[in-house]
């Protein structure tokens, strides 16, 4: 896994005190840090095995595919079979998905280097142009493989609901105004939004997210 990015301890510092209840939450879990699976392959399809379903379904789905193909390549995704795939809980069109990232693996079209001096907004344009990439997949990349600070990923349900619970925003609000709220919100935690989300995460999950 790759290392605790440079930046953490001076984003933790400075976010306690911006803010007194994201501040009890790094306090609690501040032995803890973000970890990144350190490759942009199991990065992305991680993700895409995550989108739309639950934690723990996500985690039972990773872990089946991880034992049919320990050696996490782009080939292997290509060569596997549909049938043990689907077995692994893979829906089709998730399969195609994979697929699709393997492929741009292949063509070199992905990887740290290709997005060394690109801005977070221009990265995420390029992974968007993949089937079955989206904004949320791509906040992932951002955050756990780039290491990218002040991403703020506003599509994560989990992170907009715990938010609201946090700061008493849940009430009758609709998913749209708590995402308005969060947003508005989040520009306290500015440069260091990443931190902001890691931490709400760490607090809803047993164990650490890793992507």
């Amino acid at each position: 896994m790759n290392q605790e990015p440079e930046y953490w301890q001076t984003a933790c510092e400075l976010l306690v005190r911006a803010d007194s209840v994201l501040g009890r939450l790094i306090t609690t879990h501040r032995q803890d840090v973000l970890r990144g699976s350190g490759d942009a392959l199991q990065t992305l399809v991680n993700a895409i095995v995550g989108q739309q379903i639950s934690v723990s379904a996500a985690e039972s789905i990773w872990g089946r595919l991880r034992t049919l193909i320990p050696n996490l390549e782009p080939e292997a995704l290509l060569t596997v079979e549909e049938e043990d795939l689907r077995k692994a809980g893979l829906s089709r069109r998730k399969i195609e998905y994979i697929r699709g990232v393997a492929r741009a693996f292949l063509k070199e079209e992905l990887g740290e280097e290709r997005f060394a001096s690109l801005s977070d907004g221009e990265i995420k344009k390029r992974l968007c142009r993949l089937r079955g990439i989206g904004p949320w997949t791509a906040d992932m990349f951002l955050i756990f493989y780039l290491n990218r600070p002040d991403v703020l990923p506003i599509e994560d349900l989990g992170l907009v609901n715990a938010a609201a619970r946090l700061y008493g925003w849940d009430g009758e609000a609709t998913p749209d105004e708590r995402k308005r709220a969060l947003r508005k919100h989040a520009e306290r935690w500015r440069p260091w939004r990443s931190v902001a989300t890691w931490y709400i995460w760490r607090d809803l999950d047993a164990e650490p997210v890793i992507y």
